[in-house]
């Protein structure tokens, strides 16, 4: 079954008969994957009235496990945003009543932020809808096939998961 990245590659092939082309026959796929990825973690979190940032940082905490609190710094390695992107964010999902802030009672100077129990409920059910959408996806691959294609994407992306900063 020919695709639009099999047409691609074949106009390259034609144009450009002097360079290798081959990785465009993978990445391109991947690339046009993640746009539809994108489009479905949108779907997703738009149907429960998240925003993809809010999703990141409501499962971060969620993840944690009770009670469900994370620093501000240990948002920012989670969500790979700036301090001053992730106090934007933090101000906003309080507004939504999605978390909270306390005092750390480690650090007098620190504070937590904390899921609360709608944010938690949000969260939970934005993943459940995001995880149908995901499924749909793979449906075309048996579990075998996604076990495999899952391990070939883990050897790609590894190198970039140990990038230091």
């Amino acid at each position: 079954m020919e695709d639009e990245v099999d047409r691609l590659v074949a106009a390259w092939r034609r144009e450009r008969p002097d360079l290798d082309v081959e990785p465009l026959e993978v990445l391109s796929r991947v690339s046009r994957l993640a746009r539809h990825l994108d489009r479905a973690r949108r779907l997703a979190f738009a149907e429960h009235h998240l925003e993809p940032w809010e999703f990141d940082v409501l499962t971060a905490l969620r993840r944690a496990g009770t009670p469900y609190q994370l620093s501000p710094g240990q948002l920012l390695t989670q969500t790979l945003v700036t301090s001053g992107t992730m106090t934007n964010r933090i101000d906003r999902l309080t507004k939504k009543g999605l978390v909270e802030r306390l005092p750390d009672p480690n650090d007098r100077r620190g504070v937590l932020v904390r899921l609360t129990d709608e944010g938690r409920d949000r969260a939970d059910q934005a993943l459940a809808g995001l995880l149908d959408q995901e499924r749909a996806i793979l449906a075309e691959l048996s579990r075998t096939q996604r076990g495999e294609l899952a391990g070939l994407l883990r050897r790609l992306t590894g190198p970039f998961d140990n990038i230091p900063g």
